[in-house]
């Protein structure tokens, strides 16, 4: 597949892109190379990874546990500290091998260690792919707030393998989906339709997706690096779904969801919005429901449950002076963004949701 040029890094794929990243560390004199993986990337992915490497650096493994609940500044002081003792400099490269929490939290660690030292993604999950790796966001989560401390920094390339999704459970696939049938709602209808029946999809052929996927990403991205406008577009499904997982992580008595679960109700709930506000008509909302429904298992909310979920409303980034921003679909494949909803609607939303 052709490399797709983002804002001054390229995204290669599969066998073409461990060439670049030869020829990378061949032409650049770096002192030496740090692979940060958790747990399971250091068990599943490291070892297919290792034997395409071809340099004589001097490489460290830097792993920690896996885990939402690790995406944190403790996780970043060990690691900064870890390369410390290792003898980084501003000459290192740090490689991030893993899923999102290890792309955010390790493109975090090296934009910030002695003022920055450059770093390669390499996503091994499908939500990394398509969406984690791309756009130079990196950060970590402020207790249970998701992605509060963090800098936008451009990677030097990203390097997209879907061999690695081999390693992959099947929940951390449909994870993933849920951000490539965001980019088909926002952006592209087309692309959205071949999602509806996901049993006449030739997944010898999911490359494509995949690549679409991040092609339609990198096309909003590149039009606004630092989000101050359409690039907001890709915040849809996140502002209720970034609430219901903060939620879900912090209480005890919940069950931790996974990203793309909490963004595939976000959608829902979101786009019954969209309708109540004439931007979608009935049909609409109603195919994007029950298609994403037929994918994803329902998640159970309690009357209790609501009010302390719209409370993390108020925390969500993309609030401006302290009101609650909304990228809504605007007939699917179009979105309108800095929309305001009265918390009613958000109410109707999700007892529309249990319906």
């Amino acid at each position: 597949m052709q490399s797709i040029q983002a804002n001054s890094y390229p995204i290669h794929f599969n066998e073409k892109g461990y060439e670049a990243l030869n020829l990378h560390l061949k032409e650049n004199k770096y002192s030496n190379l740090f692979i940060i993986v958790d747990d399971n990337t250091n068990e599943f992915c490291l070892p297919k990874f290792l034997p395409f490497l071809e340099t004589d650096l001097t490489i460290e493994i830097i792993e920690f546990e896996a885990g939402e609940h690790n995406k944190n500044i403790e996780t970043c002081v060990q690691i900064w500290n870890v390369l410390t003792e290792l003898g980084a400099d501003r000459k290192s490269l740090v490689i991030n091998l893993g899923g999102g929490v290890v792309t955010d939290l390790g493109g975090f660690v090296a934009s910030t260690f002695k003022r920055g030292v450059d770093f390669i993604h390499i996503p091994t999950t499908l939500l990394s792919m398509v969406d984690a790796s791309v756009g130079g966001k990196n950060g970590v989560d402020l207790g249970n707030l998701k992605n509060q401390i963090g800098v936008i920094n451009v990677p030097k390339m990203v390097l997209i393998d879907t061999q690695y999704l081999n390693t992959s459970p099947q929940n951390e696939m449909r994870s993933g989906l849920a951000e490539m049938l965001k980019h088909g709602l926002i952006y592209d209808k087309e692309y959205w339709e071949q999602f509806l029946d996901l049993k006449a999809i030739d997944f010898a052929d999911f490359d494509e997706l995949i690549y679409r996927s991040v092609e339609i990403k990198n096309e909003i991205v590149k039009q606004d690096p630092t989000e101050k406008n359409i690039r907001k577009a890709l915040n849809f499904g996140h502002t209720l779904g970034h609430a219901i997982e903060s939620y879900f992580l912090e209480n005890e008595n919940k069950t931790t969801l996974l990203h793309g679960e909490a963004i595939a109700v976000g959608m829902i709930l979101e786009s019954y919005i969209s309708w109540n506000k004439n931007l979608i008509n009935q049909e609409e909302y109603f195919q994007i429901k029950s298609s994403i429904k037929s994918i994803y298992d329902d998640i159970v909310f309690e009357e209790n449950d609501i009010e302390p979920i719209l409370e993390l409303l108020i925390h969500d980034k993309k609030n401006e002076y302290g009101n609650i921003q909304f990228a809504l679909i605007e007939g699917i494949g179009n979105i309108k963004i800095n929309q305001s909803v009265e918390n009613e609607l958000i109410l109707k939303a999700f007892l529309d949701y249990k319906s």
